[in-house]
C-alpha cells in the first residue's frame, strides 16, 4: 500500500529514479540533435558534400541501433542499471572527441556517442513508463511526455549553444562540458535502486505469437517512420535555410532551435492535453498538422513561411512519440522490455536511413527540397496509420 513504510520508500525511490531519468535526458537531447546545428560547421570544416554529410546521420543511428540491441540484452538479464550507466559513459566518451581531429575521428566519435544513445533512450523511456503506473496509460503518457520535455530542453540548448560557442571559438569547451556533466551524473546515480531484471508472470509469448498481432506491425511502422521524420526535419533544416540567401545563411545554426523549442513547448503542455483529449485524437491531429507544417516549410516562398511551417511541425510532433512509448508499455507490460529492443531498434534505423536518404536525394537532384519530401511522405503515412483503430 502507498501509505505503508514500504510503499513510501518505493515512492521515494521511484521519485529519485524519475529525476535521474529526466536529468539524463537533457544531455541525451543535446547529443541526439547535435548533428543538426553542427552540420553546416562540419561540412565546411571537413569539406563534405550532402551525401557525405548524410553519412554522419547514418553512422550515428546505426551505432544507436547496436546500442539498442545491447540495451535489450542488459535489461532482460540484469535490469536497468548497467544499460543506464553504460549509456552515460559512452555518450561522454564520444562527445569529448568529436571536434578534435579529422573526418575519420569525427565519424568514430559519432559512433561512440550513438552507441550510448542507443543504450540510454530505450532504457530511460521504458524505465519511466514502467514505474509511472499511477492511473493507467494516461499517467504513463504524461510521465513519458514530461521525460521527453527534458530531451527537448537539451535539443534547444544544443542549437543555441552550438551557434553561440561557434561564433566565440568555444565549441570544444561546450562539447567537453557536456562530457563532464555526463560523467558526474553517472557517478551520482550509480547506487540508485533501479528495477532489477524481471520476467513476465506467465509464459513469455514467442516472437511468432507477437508477429501474429496486427498491432505489433503498426507499432513497428510508427517507431520506424516517426523518429526518422523528426530527425530529418531537425537535422536538415539548418542546411535548408542556409541556401535561402544571406539572411538564411546567418540563421542556419539556430534554425533547429525553432523546431526543438516548439517540440519542447508542446511536450511541456502534453500532460494538460492528455487530460482533455483522447490519445488517439491527439495522434491523428498531430500527424495531420505535422504534414501540413512540413508542406508549408517546403513550399513557402520566403523565410518567415519556412519558420512558421517549422514551428507548426514541432508543436504537432510534440506528444506523438511519448504517447506511442506509453501505449507500448501499457499494452505489453514487462514484455515491453523485450519488445522495446525491437521497437527502439526501428527507432534507430529510421533516423539512420531517412535523413541519409534526404542527403542522397538532394545530392542526386541538386535540390534539398526534393530530399525533404521524404519526411513529408513519412508523416502522411503515419496519419493514415492512425485513422485505423488498433
Amino acid at each position: 500500500m502507498a501509505g505503508t513504510p514500504a510503499g513510501l520508500s518505493q515512492m521515494t525511490s521511484n521519485r529519485k529514479l524519475v529525476i535521474s531519468g529526466q536529468m539524463a535526458f537533457f544531455p541525451t537531447g543535446i547529443l541526439t540533435t547535435l548533428l543538426g546545428p553542427m552540420l553546416p560547421i562540419l561540412i565546411a570544416r571537413w569539406v563534405l558534400n550532402d551525401e557525405q554529410a548524410g553519412d554522419l546521420f547514418l553512422v550515428q543511428f546505426l551505432a544507436q541501433l547496436g546500442g539498442v540491441q545491447l540495451a535489450g540484452v542488459l535489461l532482460a538479464r540484469w535490469g536497468y542499471r548497467p544499460a543506464f550507466l553504460s549509456g552515460l559513459l559512452s555518450m561522454a566518451c564520444g562527445v569529448s572527441t568529436l571536434y578534435l581531429g579529422s573526418t575519420s575521428l569525427g565519424l568514430a566519435s559519432v559512433a561512440v556517442y550513438g552507441l550510448g544513445l542507443g543504450l540510454i533512450i530505450p532504457t530511460d523511456n521504458l524505465l519511466i513508463a514502467e514505474i509511472s503506473t499511477g492511473s493507467g496509460s494516461r499517467s504513463r503518457a504524461g510521465a513519458v511526455s514530461l521525460l521527453n520535455f527534458f530531451w527537448g530542453v537539451g535539443a534547444v540548448f544544443c542549437s543555441l549553444m552550438v551557434a553561440w560557442t561557434a561564433v566565440h571559438k568555444l565549441l570544444p569547451l561546450f562539447l567537453g562540458s557536456v562530457a563532464l556533466f555526463l560523467l558526474l551524473l553517472m557517478l551520482a546515480v550509480r547506487n540508485l535502486p533501479f528495477p532489477p531484471a524481471e520476467k513476465p508472470a506467465g509464459p513469455s509469448p514467442s516472437w511468432l505469437e507477437f508477429a501474429r498481432t496486427p498491432a505489433i506491425w503498426l507499432f513497428a511502422a510508427v517507431f520506424f517512420l516517426y523518429p526518422g521524420a523528426e530527425t530529418a526535419v531537425g537535422g536538415w533544416i539548418g542546411s535548408y535555410v542556409s541556401r535561402l540567401g544571406p539572411r538564411g545563411a546567418a540563421l542556419a545554426s539556430v534554425m533547429p532551435a525553432f523546431f526543438w523549442s516548439a517540440l519542447t513547448l508542446g511536450r511541456g503542455l502534453g500532460t494538460a492535453f492528455l487530460r482533455h483529449f483522447s490519445e488517439r485524437r491527439i495522434l491523428r491531429i498531430g500527424y495531420a498538422a505535422g504534414a501540413a507544417g512540413i508542406g508549408l516549410m517546403l513550399w513557402a516562398p520566403a523565410l518567415p513561411g519556412v519558420v512558421a511551417g517549422l514551428l507548426i511541425t514541432g508543436l504537432s510532433f510534440a506528444t506523438v512519440y511519448p504517447i506511442t512509448v506509453a501505449q507500448l508499455s501499457q499494452r505489453f507490460g514487462v514484455a515491453a522490455r523485450s519488445l522495446g529492443a525491437l521497437m527502439f531498434s526501428l527507432a534507430a534505423i529510421g533516423p539512420a536511413l531517412i535523413p541519409w536518404m534526404v542527403g542522397v536525394i538532394s545530392h542526386a537532384t541538386g535540390s534539398l527540397r526534393a530530399g525533404l519530401l521524404l519526411p513529408l511522405g513519412a508523416t502522411v503515412i503515419l496519419f493514415l496509420i492512425h485513422l485505423v483503430e488498433w
